[in-house]
């Protein structure tokens, strides 16, 4: 039984931005004592992150809103007290790092706060070592913010929260941006934040998979801002499946694919859902179902993994124009598809690359990112680019857009130079959509965002109004049309970058981390568009750390690895290779990790 005064206490709130009808969340009351992670879960548009605006005071100090209820954290009133003194009590990270970067080097950033409330220069420096250290950023203290990726600036976020020491922590999304050391990282220095009891965290996340070995409880909203279940979180998700999955809510993927296993009857429903890969991995163990009888299975309700015949992968070094230059001494091995050295005959004849890539390096200030890229995308192909944070991946497909300075070296879109190319002519060959959605925000009106490129192009008016009208309801932002774009949630800005970048029909559509922000349905429904444009003829080539969106999607997939092409090639047979992702600081799906191969047979690296 709780005997402490709640940390947290949030009683019947309801926050309604301007311009919009209803309220988001809706009537939400709960306490939370100190020791809890409380995981927040909902639909895209809940009010998820608007929540945790409230928690801290920008909502309504800073961020304008009609606000009923009260939020008090420490028994401080978050409405009254001011925002600076609520931070020694409550920290803030962001969806969005850049929106609390102010500094010129880490080391100041992280010393910021501090320094503002006036704490001893010694105990500034303590703190800020301890929590860069923590976040794996100590040796580029010195270094500006804009030189990290953007996994790297979200841990830098989270080191500034660290150093407050408050007592609340509060983080949107605090891994969207981050390769799995990266996650591992993070997840472990708020495990040891909060391992004396003395503190709480509220997280907003969909990587269920990370979150699960931290959070203890989860508040669900549902698609009106209110909330559908709070409890403790094993409890909620193996006893609110079908509910959360019918919100469109995401879930673990072993979860999922218990649920799909228990429907055709492999698992028993004596077995609990499973909520880690190593409790699926147990549970098909202990099932009396044979393997070699299990039909294959798809537990999401997305498009299944592309089937096209595929050419051979290649490894840098391996003597390919994908690996043309020398590689690192541990690259340079044969081939590790064809151990014997020989080359295999592909499966089909190679399609003709859209975009190529020769000799491409890029360098920011004195530091080269990119070294020497040779690359073809295959036209047609659902391509990825992965890589630990660092590596490129960012800079390498804006590149190959044209969105950065033209680099060394030659790149070509449907044979034209993308760094050449007037604004027209390049958007009929490639959209591009930015890892942040505001960036390429320019209109005043979610409507007009859509129909600026169309306008500029002087399409016909009635063509302009179908065929934005046709896009908003593709992606559920009819009744958003009059709203700006800056007042959308997370989930609908992305959907929103999305839909400009298709509404050009472009060749190639370029896409940096499309499914950052988007619930289950959500990003269920991108992956279901983006494989309709693909079979109209589109290529698709997107950035992402998401290895099961690779896995189950992508036809091809590029590995980089400290600014060069690791390896390239088909997704089945990179999959395949022994080590290879390990080797460019990558983990595979953890569902792929935990289970064996015939279990793995058994689900088809079900979609998280």
């Amino acid at each position: 039984m709780r005997t402490s005064a709640p940390l947290l206490r949030v009683r019947d709130l309801s926050i309604t931005h301007a311009g919009a009808g209803l309220p988001s969340p809706r009537g939400v009351s709960f306490d939370v004592q100190p020791g809890e992670v409380v995981l927040v879960l909902g639909p895209s548009g809940s009010g998820k992150s608007t929540l945790t605006l409230a928690l801290n005071g920008l909502i309504p100090q800073s961020v304008p809103g009609e606000v009923t209820g009260t939020v008090e954290v420490d028994g401080r009133s978050t409405a009254d007290t001011p925002v600076a003194e609520l931070s020694g009590h409550v920290a803030m990270v962001f969806q969005d790092p850049d929106a609390q970067l102010v500094t010129g080097t880490l080391l100041d950033e992280v010393a910021f706060a501090l320094e503002n409330l006036l704490f001893p220069v010694d105990a500034v420096l303590a703190r800020a070592e301890r929590a860069l250290r923590r976040v794996g950023l100590w040796e580029r203290r010195n270094e500006n913010p804009d030189r990290l990726s953007g996994g790297g600036r979200q841990r830098l976020a989270i080191a500034c929260a660290i150093a407050m020491g408050s007592r609340l922590i509060v983080l949107d999304e605090p891994t969207a941006n981050l390769d799995a050391q990266g996650i591992d990282d993070v997840y472990d220095a708020l495990m040891d934040l909060t391992a004396t009891g003395d503190r709480a965290v509220i997280l907003v996340e969909h990587n269920l998979d990370a979150a699960m070995r931290f959070a203890t409880r989860t508040i669900v909203l549902d698609q009106q801002g209110r909330i559908a279940c709070d409890g403790p979180i094993r409890e909620v998700l193996q006893e609110h499946t079908d509910e959360l999955l019918a919100m469109g809510v995401w879930l673990p993927a072993a979860t999922v694919a218990g649920r799909t296993l228990r429907a055709r009857g492999i698992l028993p429903d004596t077995i609990p859902l499973p909520l880690t890969p190593d409790e699926l991995a147990a549970a098909l163990a202990s099932a009396p179902t044979s393997p070699s009888a299990t039909p294959s299975l798809s537990a999401d309700p997305v498009p299944p993994r592309a089937t096209d015949p595929l050419p051979t992968a290649r490894m840098q070094g391996a003597g390919t124009d994908a690996g043309r230059h020398a590689a690192d001494p541990a690259d340079t091995r044969a081939s590790a598809l064809h151990p014997s050295g020989a080359p295999a005959a592909a499966a089909t004849a190679e399609p003709p690359a859209i975009v190529r890539a020769r000799g491409l390096t890029v360098r920011r200030g004195r530091t080269e990112i990119l070294h020497g890229i040779d690359l073809d995308i295959p036209a047609g192909s659902l391509t990825a680019i992965v890589g630990a944070n660092g590596a490129g991946k960012t800079t390498l497909i804006q590149s190959l857009a044209g969105v950065v300075p033209p680099p060394r070296g030659q790149v070509t879109v449907d044979g034209v130079d993308p760094g050449r190319a007037s604004p027209h002519d390049l958007a009929a060959r490639i959209g591009f959509v930015f890892q942040n959605p505001e960036h390429q925000f320019i209109a005043h009106t979610v409507f007009d965002e859509l129909a600026h490129g169309l306008r500029l192009r002087g399409t016909a008016d009635a063509e302009v109004h179908e065929r934005v009208g046709d896009m908003l309801a593709r992606f559920g932002l009819t009744d958003k049309a009059d709203t700006h774009p800056f007042l959308l949630s997370g989930g609908e800005k992305r959907r929103l970058s999305v839909g400009t970048a298709l509404i050009s029909h472009p060749g190639v559509l370029a896409l940096d981390e499309p499914t950052f922000g988007q619930d289950r349905a959500r990003a269920a429904e991108l992956l279901r568009l983006l494989a309709d444009v693909r079979a109209e003829g589109t290529t698709i080539l997107l950035v992402t750390h998401d290895l099961q969106l690779v896995a189950d999607h992508t036809t091809h997939t590029v590995v980089l690895a400290d600014g060069r092409v690791h390896a390239t090639g088909p997704t089945a047979e990179l999959l395949a290779t022994d080590g290879l992702f390990e080797s460019a600081g990558l983990r595979l799906p953890a569902l792929h990790r935990a289970l064996t191969p015939e279990q793995r047979g058994m689900v088809t690296e079900v979609a998280s």
